[in-house]
């Protein structure tokens, strides 16, 4: 079973353009890549304008084949339609945080160019989805 997560950008009029990502959703792994290999806010839509994601840095493929390079692997790279597999829009981030998806993580490149992490399922004094740190360092 994977650890699932959403991955989003923030735009200045709050709202949120997000893509679900189905393993390794933790801090400790996604919150990582994202901080080392998506550090701008160019990089982040380029991985978001690829659409729902398996995988987030694999370099196996569909087969178990290796892949020549580590990357996302995305759904549309099995054959999947850009149309199921599309970036989700949201009007704001509240509506971002509030949709109900099983996600268990949510980054969002927020428009302060940082990437912040929420666990979506315990919930701070105001009802938001709790931040978590991101832990220092790189991908193993």
């Amino acid at each position: 079973m994977g650890t699932r997560s959403r991955i989003g950008i923030q735009f200045s009029d709050d709202s949120v353009l997000s893509v679900y990502c189905h393993w390794d959703g933790y801090p400790s792994f996604n919150g990582k890549v994202l901080r080392e290999f998506y550090d701008t806010k160019e990089k982040a839509s380029e991985l978001i304008d690829g659409g729902d994601i398996s995988s987030l840095h694999t370099n196996v493929g569909w087969n178990n084949e290796t892949l020549p390079k580590t990357g996302p692997q995305y759904y549309t790279s099995r054959g999947e339609s850009i149309k199921e597999n599309a970036p989700r829009y949201d009007e704001s981030i509240f509506d971002f945080l509030e949709k109900e998806n099983n996600e268990e993580y949510a980054y969002i490149w927020t428009v302060n160019n940082k990437w912040v992490c929420r666990k979506m399922n315990q919930f701070d004094d105001d009802k938001q989805p709790e931040k978590v740190e991101i832990p220092e360092g790189t991908v193993a």
